[in-house]
């Protein structure tokens, strides 16, 4: 038995293909994104069962809510990243994900963290650290909490022990530290 083919469609034609709600584009969406995604999701998620289970609702959200997609507004890919990361963000905020996640023992979270960060390929990410770490210390840490690990920006302030103001200051001065290295 040959290996199943992975399917590509240019972006159009998966636009397309989501709107007419044709199965082809149920596999090419997974087969062209979901390694992406997952690792959007694994940076705000590190347990790995509950990132997969979230990816899942990703495609699921996707197709059910594929009518909220505008061209207009932007690329497909940037859309999906927008849902798979609400997605995490709202799992990790859940009272459910909460109470989980004071079960496991800190030592076992300690060795588990740094497993994942060695193992999971995150694409999306590929220099950006790079980047993130030409910022100032402050900027850095609050720009951690606040996109890559799904604090609010109250709670980074409290996670921080710094008035909210000073979060929004300084998160706002990193993008636009980071955004001259795209213009």
């Amino acid at each position: 038995m040959s290996p199943k083919r992975k399917i590509s469609l240019s972006e159009e034609e998966l636009v397309l293909a989501l709107q007419n709600r044709e199965k082809i584009a149920v596999e090419a969406l997974y087969d062209m994104y979901s390694a992406s995604l997952f690792g959007v999701i694994s940076r705000i998620i590190t347990d790995e069962a509950t990132a997969e289970d979230v990816l899942q609702e990703t495609f699921v959200k996707i197709w059910h809510s594929f009518s909220g997609y505008s061209a207009e507004k932007g690329r497909l890919f940037t859309w999906m990243v927008n849902v798979a990361r609400n997605l995490a963000i709202d799992k990790v905020r859940s009272k459910d994900f909460k109470n989980q996640s004071k079960n496991h023992e800190l030592e076992n979270n300690v060795t588990f963290i740094d497993e994942q960060k060695n193992t999971v390929y995150k694409p999306e990410l590929v220099g950006i650290r790079d980047l993130v770490s030409t910022l100032k210390p402050e900027q850095r840490s609050i720009l951690d909490l606040v996109y890559f690990k799904g604090y609010t920006h109250v709670e980074a302030a409290d996670e921080l022990g710094i008035p909210l103001g000073t979060i929004k200051t300084r998160l706002r001065m990193a993008i636009l530290q980071l955004r001259k290295h795209f213009n």
